[in-house]
């Protein structure tokens, strides 16, 4: 374990005794830091930046510099699957990604190639083991992956979309072609988060970001299954310690136990469920990760404090809680507010692990 100089992150997944609950925030890395927005025009287009080891890995690195947090997150994009698979992803200004050839059928499903995530997504696996090497061993680099629900969603509705209904009415007119495009991800997930492991990802996280437009019994069969093959299908330890996997679905506070049980280490939570509940359901089972409204960023220094001195009461003694935002960081929060954020759980922490 001594190759960290700071691994309360990790130990907080395993449940492990930390000094002080560790933090990190999803899109810790991105447009609301000036520096980010310095080197994003540098690089030309977003992609373009994803693509290239040493941008990814200085985006990576900037807000670490900024902030005292517990883990670095791999800088790319959840589509970089369905672009290895030839669907055309493009981003249009102010909308969002796009595909040029979405999926409508089976045949397109079939016509889907096999992948081999070290040929095509090789930029991913450079970039990851850039950051690990800069890193020097500071924090440990968590890999990620969309989850095969939410990566079909922008496959089959060509983009983002607020009532999904092509993806629906595939779901629920002609479900073994859907299951067919689902299971065909789960493996490519699972092969895309490997080779992130073998390349140096200490730990990884599946973003299921639509799991929750489904109804209950949907999201099982569409969404939790596949994540649970993932998890199933996963190198679970490299470097001689545990890669821990936490699987995170947006508006999945109702399905807690399910996606416990999966045989993940922690479950991420978004701001709309009490932290105290949620350890109470599950917290003898699997860490939890979250889960600060981002929104509360725009509020006044005390309040932020408040806010964080409130989930750490929430979740109580003991190890087993990342602290995180409930979702990314918004765009225009300013910095100093993420610092005040980041400084507090350290700050308070601390006497729920005497």
């Amino acid at each position: 374990m001594s190759d960290l100089k700071n691994d309360r992150y990790l130990k907080a997944l395993l449940k492990q005794p930390v000094d002080m609950t560790p933090v990190w925030m999803m899109r810790q890395a991105g447009r609301y830091l000036p520096e980010y927005r310095e080197v994003r025009s540098q690089a030309g287009d977003f992609m373009s930046l994803c693509k290239n080891a040493e941008l990814a890995c200085e985006v990576t690195l900037q807000p670490l510099r900024r902030y005292e947090l517990d883990a670095a997150i791999l800088f790319s994009d959840i589509l970089t699957i369905p672009d290895a698979m030839g669907l055309g992803l493009y981003f249009e200004a102010g909308e969002g990604p796009k595909f040029e050839r979405p999926i409508s059928s089976k045949a397109d499903i079939k016509k889907i190639p096999n992948f081999d995530p070290n040929v095509e997504l090789q930029y991913v696996m450079n970039a990851v083991s850039t950051i690990r090497k800069n890193l020097q061993g500071d924090v440990p680099l968590i890999g990620f992956s969309g989850s095969p629900w939410t990566l079909a969603t922008y496959m089959i509705e060509g983009g983002s979309s607020k009532a999904f209904t092509k993806i629906k009415k595939m779901a629920f007119s002609e479900p073994q072609t859907l299951h067919l495009l689902l299971d065909k991800l789960a493996d490519s997930v699972t092969t895309y988060l490997n080779a992130q492991i073998a390349a140096g990802a200490q730990s990884v996280m599946v973003f299921d970001t639509w799991g929750g437009v489904l109804s209950p019994a949907a999201y099982k069969e569409f969404s939790l299954q596949y994540m649970h093959k993932i998890v199933d299908g996963l190198t679970r330890e490299a470097d001689g310690r545990k890669v821990p996997v936490t699987l995170f679905t947006k508006n999945g506070g109702m399905w807690l136990e399910a996606i416990a049980a999966t045989g993940c280490d922690a479950v991420g939570l978004d701001w709309t469920i009490n932290i105290e509940d949620a350890k109470a359901r599950v917290g003898d089972k699997v860490a939890l990760q979250g889960n600060m409204d981002p929104s509360m960023l725009y509020a006044p220094a005390e309040r932020i404090e408040q806010e964080v001195q409130t989930i750490l009461k929430g979740f109580g003694n003991g190890s087993g809680h990342v602290f995180n935002l409930g979702h990314g960081i918004h765009l225009d929060v300013p910095p100093e507010n993420a610092k005040v954020f980041i400084d507090a759980v350290h700050k308070f922490s601390k006497p729920y692990h005497q």
